[in-house]
């Protein structure tokens, strides 16, 4: 499952992110805020409750969050995604998965997790600027179910139909929410037309 937010102001943003020209630190800038309008579409998952309010005329019957949120974000990326999902649920705890890739298996391998223990019965929700290949988001879902999570989503700001792929197959019951899905991947397993390297791109080290 997967839902692509084709939102003007989405859209507009992802024009000006993708642009060579823009610096790093617009780059971050446009990567919180679009990552803000991807993952309020994936808070819908969240389950919520039935609450009764006194306002200052009457009483009203209202709903509020019920469920606990857990943001994952890939290292180190999707530390460029964090701010923006905090901005929308500040109460939000934090997990982090750091991923590596295997040279001799090409298998993506996780060498740093810590997860809150409130993540089991939580919306765990994966941030990483890029789902690519998909190997990394596959791993790392693994990783969160293996936590006893059963409540995820994965929040990206560009995929493309072979790293969906990669992801549906394994994890039909995750959806993927993106702000576009490129054409394809290159030689090279970038997506195109994509964005580069995010990592880089987010934090000066190209």
């Amino acid at each position: 499952m997967h839902e692509e937010i084709t939102h003007p102001l989405v859209q507009h943003k992802l024009a000006l992110i993708r642009d060579q020209d823009t610096g790093h630190k617009k780059f971050r800038e446009l990567a919180t805020e679009i990552t803000m309008f991807v993952c309020y579409e994936a808070l819908k998952e969240v389950r919520m409750k039935n609450v009764n309010v006194q306002t200052p005329v009457a009483e009203a019957q209202c709903k509020k969050i019920a469920q606990d949120l857990v943001v994952i974000p890939i290292l180190r990326a999707g530390v460029g995604m964090l701010e923006g999902i905090l901005d929308l649920a500040p109460t939000a705890r934090v997990g982090f998965l750091g991923m590596f890739r295997d040279e001799n298996t090409k298998e993506p391998v996780a060498y740093y997790k810590k997860l809150p223990r409130e993540s089991k019965e939580a919306l765990c929700i994966i941030v990483d600027p890029m789902l690519a290949t998909g190997g990394s988001t596959v791993a790392a879902i693994d990783e969160v179910k293996a936590a006893g999570a059963k409540d995820i989503v994965v929040v990206c700001i560009v995929t493309c139909p072979e790293g969906l792929q990669a992801v549906e197959s394994v994890h039909p019951d995750v959806k993927v929410y993106t702000a576009s899905i490129d054409k394809c991947l290159d030689d090279r397993k970038y997506i195109v037309p994509g964005l580069g390297d995010a990592g880089d791109r987010l934090f000066g080290t190209k």
